[in-house]
Formats: C-alpha cells, sequence, structure tokens
C-alpha cells in the first residue's frame, strides 16, 4: 500500500540541501532541528562531504526493506526494519545520502521525545559514509564462517544418578545457539570497523556529549536486562531441579547469553578510547563493571576487556589479508573464551568470492 506524504520541506544548511519527506505528521520540527545541527557539526568539523540529504520520518521502514530486497539487499534488508535510524548511500557518490528514521523503533525505544538521543543516532548514521577508508571497504570483501559444534544430549550426571537424556542440550536449543553464535561472531568481527570508525568520526566530529548520552540509556537498558537474566536463570534451576539439564549445560547457556546480550558493548566504549575522551570511557566503563558485569559468568568480562583492546589498536589503513589477520585474533578471543566449553570448534575469514 502508497504511503501518503504528509510534510515535505526544503531546507539550507551550510551549503547543504536538505530535503525532508514523512508520512507522520506530528512532531517533525524536532526531528528536523537535530538534522540541521548535527550537518552543521559536521560542516564545521572539516569533514563533511554531501551537497544534499534526503531525511526520510516514517511510520517503519517497511517501504525501504521492499526497496531493497528488490535490489540492492536480496535476503538481508528485513534486518533494517528494527533499527531507529539508517543511512543509504553509494560509495561512488559521495555527494548525497539517504537518511530514513524509523517512528515506530524510535519510540518503542524511547529516543523519539529526546532530542540528544536523535542527535546522537543521526550523528552516528552520517559517520558512516564518512569514515570509509581501506579497513571498512576490506571488510566487506571478507566472510567469516563459523562451525559451533554443541554438547549432545547423551547424558550427565544429576547428584549421584546417571541420566542417559540430561544434558538439556534440545536440538531446538542448538539450532538457537549456533544462530546466535555466528550473528556475534559477524558482529564483532567483520561488521566491528565500520561502527568502530563511524563512532569515533562522530566523537572527533564533536558529536561525543551526544553518542555519550546515547551510551548512558542503552546501559541503564542493559541494566533492565540483567533482571530478565535472573528470570533465565530461575528458567534453568527449574530445569536442573527436574533433572533435564547438567550444572555444566546451565553455566554455557548462560555465558552464550551473557556473550550476545553484552559484549558489543565494546564497540561502544573502544571509539571513546581511541577519540581521546578518557573521561566518558571510565564512566562507561565504571558503570559496565558495577551495574552489568559482576552480575554475569565472569568470562564475559575478561572477553569485553580483550576486545576492546583489539579495537583500540586497529588501523584503518588495513588491506584484505592485513584485516583478515586483525580478525582472526577477534576469533581468537571468542575460541578462548568458549573452548574450554566445548562451544565452538572451528571458524575461518575467508574473501567473500572465493571458497578457500
Amino acid at each position: 500500500m502508497a504511503r501518503k506524504v504528509k510534510h515535505f520541506s526544503l531546507h539550507r544548511i551550510a551549503g547543504t540541501e536538505l530535503r525532508v519527506v514523512s508520512d507522520v505528521d506530528a512532531g517533525i520540527l524536532p526531528v528536523i532541528q537535530e538534522e540541521e545541527a548535527v550537518i552543521r557539526g559536521y560542516v564545521e568539523s572539516g569533514r563533511w562531504r554531501h551537497q544534499s540529504v534526503t531525511l526520510f520520518v516514517l511510520q517503519d521502514l517497511q517501504p525501504l526493506v521492499h526497496q531493497l530486497q528488490s535490489d540492492a539487499f536480496p535476503g538481508r534488508a528485513d534486518v533494517l526494519d528494527s533499527r531507529p535510524v539508517v543511512n543509504v548511500y553509494d560509495l561512488a557518490e559521495p555527494s548525497a545520502c539517504h537518511v530514513f528514521i524509523n517512528l515506530e523503533t524510535m519510540t518503542r525505544e524511547g529516543y523519539w521525545d529526546d532530542p540528544m538521543s536523535v542527535r546522537g543516532l543521526l550523528a552516528h548514521e552520517h559517520a558512516h559514509p564518512l569514515a570509509e577508508g581501506r579497513t571498512t571497504q576490506a571488510s566487506r570483501e571478507l566472510t567469516v564462517e563459523t562451525t559451533a559444534e554443541l554438547p549432545q544430549s547423551s547424558g550427565g550426571r544429576i547428584g549421584a544418578v546417571e541420566r542417559p537424556e540430561c544434558s538439556g542440550w534440545t536440538e531446538d536449543r542448538q539450532a538457537a545457539i549456533r544462530q546466535a553464535l555466528n550473528l556475534l561472531v559477524h558482529k564483532l568481527c567483520l561488521y566491528a570497523p565500520r561502527e568502530i570508525f563511524a563512532n569515533e568520526t562522530a566523537i572527533r566530529s564533536g558529536f561525543g556529549d551526544a553518542l555519550l548520552h546515547l551510551d548512558r540509556r542503552n546501559l541503564a537498558s542493559g541494566q533492565s536486562s540483567v533482571a530478565i537474566r535472573g528470570d533465565i536463570k530461575s528458567h534453568l534451576q527449574r530445569e536442573l531441579d527436574r533433572g533435564e539439564l547438567t550444572p555444566a549445560a546451565a553455566k554455557d547457556l548462560l555465558l552464550v547469553g551473557d556473550l550476545q546480550g553484552y559484549i558489543d558493548l565494546a564497540l561502544e566504549v573502544a571509539p571513546f578510547h581511541r577519540g581521546g575522551v578518557e573521561s566518558a570511557a571510565q564512566e562507561l566503563e565504571a558503570t559496565l563493571e558495577n551495574e552489568i558485569f559482576r552480575h554475569l559468568e565472569p568470562e564475559a568480562r575478561q572477553t569485553y576487556v580483550a576486545l576492546v583492546k583489539r579495537y583500540i589498536d586497529l588501523r584503518s589503513d588495513l588491506t584484505r589479508d592485513e584485516l583478515r589477520v586483525w580478525g582472526n585474533g577477534i576469533l581468537d578471543v571468542l575460541a578462548g573464551t568458549l573452548a574450554d566449553k566445548g562451544i565452538m570448534s572451528g571458524f575461518r575469514i575467508r574473501a567473500a568470492d572465493t571458497e578457500s
């Protein structure tokens, strides 16, 4: 069904033409004001490349998903519909970009009525094309293959009783864990350079306060999800009590959940270190330590610390082969965390256009 345009306006901001198109009829002006502030900030930083920006403010991103599924990103575009802001740009044509704001997600996450969050999200998305370079290009030329082998439901000991089918690693659970690990590995290894350099570019361009505000909000959400983790732990305990799960399997499942839910925060903290804003990095890490990591499996914190160090050291001029070496270091961190659990046994990084 075609969307009815309820708002269209044209603006000239520091030499950039800003077109605003929306199927939303209320609350548009504050968003436009934040977009204007972001454009001015990047122009003043000397990093701005665009001559025109089209800002779409939509009820949801289904129109974008539909377009990309039939065009540039078959089979992948549907993941965009849950994101609050998306920047679509052409690497071969840096004079323009198209920014899409998802009202549904923005409202659900509490961003819509928070101008500083809107500014942080827009600054981050606009930073992506500005942060493009050799390493980010190389990240698109590689792919990660993982082989996640999980303990089989071949029995275990509950107390003094040997139970032949009590490990708790059901087929559905194994499939979910494999999918979670595959997504985690791709995010921390190949998508990470794009996120790190975008965040660093935004921080160095004067948007550190806005990104810090966003990170504070996200950490507050992380603290809330720790309470949900308690519910999961209670559920696993009930399985233990019924003899359907071994203590080792319960601990493994909690660890995978902790890794999936929290260690990608390294992508938010490392850019503040890289950008020289140590006060922000230290504030976020203190919150992580005091409010989140102390409630998780200890391996989660250890993995986070190792990742931050490697993200701080990431160079922006890596070739494909050099990035493969760096990426293997990230995989080594994850393998070291999971090796003793018998969860992940194999992985490799290869060129996306080869089979070797």
